[in-house]
């Protein structure tokens, strides 16, 4: 049976990415782009959106895989992940890329002329940052399809000898209020050891802790939507209780990052606070979205096919306008505003014009 809760997180969670990026337009972090004036405190709610908005959508994404191999030989569902994210990463980074490393490029004087002067003879020499070749906030499709070719005979050894003992484990963890906190400790593990060792950089060569950590989160999702009703009884009987556990969460690492000096100490206890933090919103958010959003309608039918698309193209669209609108003497919230509605209007338009219409476009953002 189909979760639309499941559909609405992925929606409103990708929702989110379009604030996050326009975000990175005026705070202080790296970012492809930057307006005239930095904000340094609007990194506070993006700080506390950081600590579950990857991990989520890793573990949603090895729940809809239980989905796309409940009734698939191993061999289809493989070509199945090569049609639906191989196919618009190569679109991504052949044409949806390159305008946002052209503003880049034009923002610090590295190049002056036309998009095609850039496009095609100079976008694709060398890698980014260095050259012009990337894929930017595409590298969640390279990392999602590895991890699915990775874990398919696993995941098939799961789905066809359901008496094993592995999940007769994580049933027993999600039978109890705090079963499931046993999970926070791999990422704790992760978080102290690789993370200092090969800081994240979406590369994919080279990014061990981002490789480790998201594969397990992509593992943990397939394993808990595998138990079914006992996870979702769980979170949703536990809901408020999580929803605390993350609220104290998070202000125990803002006390950390406010009021500690660093030390080796401190660095392992903000770690495992990260980790438990980041668990307990997860395991919140599943627990409020069953209990009120496990239902369809017809904007969720619409949304939940067009937000792909919208992933694919959303930076591309904030960064163009945010090129026009860096250097202008207007204040924050005007050039947020603009930035959020121009990125998901012109979205919506690129989408239903451009892409929903054409059934030979459409594979190209990643649709049937």
């Amino acid at each position: 049976m189909r979760r639309h809760d499941l559909d609405w997180l992925r929606v409103i969670v990708f929702s989110i990415l379009i604030f996050y990026h326009v975000g990175m337009f005026f705070v202080p972090w790296d970012y492809h782009l930057k307006n005239n004036i930095i904000y340094p405190n609007l990194r506070w709610p993006m700080l506390f959106v950081n600590q579950w908005r990857l991990p989520i959508l890793f573990v949603i994404s090895g729940m809809g895989t239980y989905y796309a191999l409940s009734k698939k030989t191993g061999f289809s569902f493989i070509k199945e992940r090569l049609w639906r994210l191989f196919i618009p990463l190569l679109v991504g980074m052949l044409i949806i890329v390159p305008p946002q490393v052209y503003f880049e490029r034009l923002s610090t004087m590295e190049f002056s002329g036309t998009y095609f002067e850039f496009w095609p003879s100079k976008a694709f020499i060398g890698s980014y940052p260095q050259g012009n070749l990337s894929w930017h906030h595409l590298w969640f499709l390279p990392y999602l399809l590895i991890f699915s070719l990775v874990l398919v005979p696993l995941f098939l050894y799961l789905r066809d000898y359901k008496e094993n003992q592995f999940l007769k484990l994580t049933e027993r963890l999600a039978s109890s209020q705090f079963g499931l906190f046993c999970l926070i400790f791999p990422l704790f593990i992760f978080n102290s050891i690789l993370a200092p060792k090969f800081p994240s950089t979406h590369a994919l060569v080279g990014d061990w802790y981002n490789l480790i950590n998201y594969m397990t989160l992509f593992f943990i999702g397939f394993i808990l939507i595998s138990v079914k009703e006992t996870f979702w009884n769980t979170v949703i009987t536990n809901r408020k209780i999580y929803l605390l556990c993350g609220i104290l969460g998070f202000c125990a690492l803002l006390s950390i990052w406010l009021f500690f000096e660093r030390s080796l100490l401190i660095y392992y206890l903000e770690s495992l606070v990260r980790a438990f933090n980041t668990w307990s919103w997860i395991m919140a958010i599943f627990g409020f979205a069953a209990a009120n959003l496990n239902q369809k309608n017809p904007f969720l039918s619409y949304a939940n096919e067009a937000v792909y698309p919208f992933y694919i193209l959303h930076q591309t669209v904030t960064i163009s306008l945010g090129y026009f609108l860096m250097n202008l003497d207007w204040g924050l919230l005007t050039k947020f505003t603009i930035m959020v509605i121009g990125t998901f209007g012109i979205s919506f338009l690129i989408y239903e014009f451009g892409i929903r219409r054409w059934k030979f476009v459409r594979p190209l953002f990643g649709l049937k």
